[in-house]
């Protein structure tokens, strides 16, 4: 495991202090924030790959197109 040492500013005081309240350790707090960033950021990817094919004429189409056939296969 790699240690890695960073200068806090006061936000990032105010934001460990949070994080800590609960008994974490500042390591535990910072490995987990880390977690979370990547997650949350992955998150809003998804999140604009979702609003830009939403909004894509061409696969709208498409994707109507495959749910008539699908309906046309329905048993009932």
């Amino acid at each position: 495991m790699a240690v890695v040492n960073f200068r806090t500013d006061e936000r990032a005081e105010r934001a460990l202090a949070e994080l800590t309240a609960d008994g974490s350790t500042v390591s535990e707090a910072i490995r987990q924030a880390l977690v979370d960033a990547v997650r949350l950021r992955r998150r809003e990817q998804m999140r604009r790959e979702s609003l830009e094919v939403a909004g894509d004429p061409v696969d709208l189409a498409e994707s109507r197109k495959v749910l008539r056939e699908l309906d046309d296969l329905r048993a009932w």
